[in-house]
């Protein structure tokens, strides 16, 4: 009955992305919904973007095992991110009226580092999209008692996401965002309400939670821990910041207002109600300790769906699983669709300067064919968690776009040269850094973001330099 339930919802969900297709007419339409969300919407679509698979499910089991200081990335960081973004990017890239966050890269700096940043983006979507995949795999696969194996269901996901995101693009995604914005909230207050009951009510797990030291969050005071909790926080927070998806839903709005304020409304939202997955999974150990020993070393991420199905009655699998479904959805169709859109953008079209707007719109449709093939690959073969597979996907974000986005948005002797130095160094040094010594005192992502600041400074200074002289 409950897999019946799932199939059902699964069903209106895509109809509905595919009914809201109708109205894509153009690449803005597309790519931005074009430039007509309202603030509601816009907020939904930021919330429910973040709320995925690694929040339902990975950071419930990192807290688990690592308590608070495990998760400062995530929810800590990415919800930061946001509320950063609405404070100091939103509005300014608003009033640029670009397509893509690749296009600002080559209005400031040039088509070699569009071209270069805009790998990088698209690179580190392949690690977030599969950890989606991999999570929708895993509820097909317990929610059918093991009838889908969990590559079948990451392909029938897979495939059934690709539909209504391949022809709707980010007009569907706002609307079916919007929708599953609301089951996920109802949905996750429900469960928290109904296994509180058992788990002797919300102060006696914050109680018990708080005795196992659960709620320890800050590094111990030594020079190598606080490196790397530090290193940890920024990855996601700042690493975040120049993704395609965090500037489709600013784009998307249809004022300056409602992409700062919907931004920092969406980042809230998320820091408050990730902490319910967590509050679920910390009541398994009181509800269910032997589920909780069983799975804890072996695969943790299926402690909290396992409890739901043997402790709780149906209606509340039904909100739970709904709502699990409705998370992975919305983030997994907004980082398929992401990507595409910029490797079309700032990679094909700069190829084919006569590219007229029907044959770009062709163009991502296929591409987003081509990367959901991609990704559900990676997704079947890695051997990473959820949680470290979204984790690890901003470290090269971080190093290569971070820098560039800010200096040209804030320091106006910013130049060409700079930006270029500053991509090349900051992942340079990274990469060597991840192959020769990833283990070290001073993490690659933080080593390769110093070599972008030092490149981007270096490389300005020069040229302005060399102006000032001249003149």
């Amino acid at each position: 009955m409950l897999l019946g339930f799932v199939v059902a919802y699964w069903i209106i969900s895509v109809a509905i992305g595919l009914w809201v297709a109708l109205r894509v007419h153009n690449t803005a339409d597309y790519a931005a919904a074009g430039h007509s969300m309202p603030l509601p919407v816009v907020t939904a679509t930021v919330f429910a973007t973040w709320f995925g698979s690694e929040t339902v499910l990975g950071i419930p089991a990192t807290f688990l095992k690592e308590g608070l200081h495990g998760v400062v990335a995530d929810p800590f960081g990415s919800s930061l991110c946001l509320v950063l973004v609405g404070l100091f990017f939103a509005v300014k890239l608003y009033r640029k009226k670009l397509l893509t966050i690749g296009d600002f890269y080559r209005h400031q700096y040039g088509r070699s580092v569009e071209v270069l940043v805009t790998l990088c983006i698209v690179i580190s979507y392949l690690g977030w999209v599969a950890a989606q995949i991999k999570a929708l795999g895993l509820v097909f696969n317990v929610v059918s008692e093991e009838a889908i194996s969990k590559d079948t269901g990451m392909i029938i996901g897979a495939a059934t996401v690709m539909i209504y995101t391949l022809f709707g693009g980010m007009l569907s995604v706002a609307i079916t965002d919007f929708i599953q914005m609301i089951i996920i909230m109802v949905g996750m207050l429900y469960i928290g309400w109904d296994l509180s009951v058992p788990a002797g009510g919300v102060a006696n797990v914050i109680h018990h939670a708080s005795l196992e030291g659960k709620f320890n969050f800050w590094p111990k005071a030594n020079l190598t821990d606080m490196v790397a909790f530090f290193t940890a926080w920024i990855t996601m927070m700042l690493g975040s910041i120049p993704q395609q998806d965090v500037f489709q839903r600013v784009t998307s709005s249809n004022n300056e207002k409602t992409a700062r304020n919907a931004s920092v409304l969406g980042g809230s939202l998320y820091f408050l109600f990730a902490f319910v997955p967590i509050f679920l999974a910390y009541s398994a150990t009181l509800i269910a300790p032997d589920l909780v020993s069983q799975y804890l070393n072996t695969d943790s991420q299926l402690i909290l769906p396992k409890l739901i199905l043997e402790k709780a009655p149906l209606f509340a699998q039904i909100m739970f699983f709904g709502a699990l479904l409705s998370a992975i959805k919305s983030c997994a169709s907004a980082t398929l669709l992401a990507p595409s859109v910029t490797f079309a953008e700032n990679i094909v079209k700069g190829f084919y300067k006569t590219m007229t707007d029907d044959q770009l719109l062709k163009v991502m449709r296929i591409i987003v064919f081509c990367f959901t093939v991609l990704v559900t690959y990676i997704a079947i073969h890695s051997e990473l968690s959820i949680f470290k597979m979204v984790e690890n996907a901003y470290k090269i974000t971080l190093v290569a776009a971070f820098v560039p986005l800010v200096c040209g948005l804030y320091w106006k002797r910013a130049t060409p040269l700079g930006g270029l130095l500053s991509v090349v160094l900051g992942g340079g040094v990274w990469l060597i850094g991840e192959w020769v010594t990833p283990e070290a005192a001073i993490p690659p992502q933080l080593a390769g973001l110093l070599a972008s600041c030092i490149g981007m400074v270096l490389g300005s200074l020069v040229v302005n330099r060399k102006l000032v002289q001249s003149a």
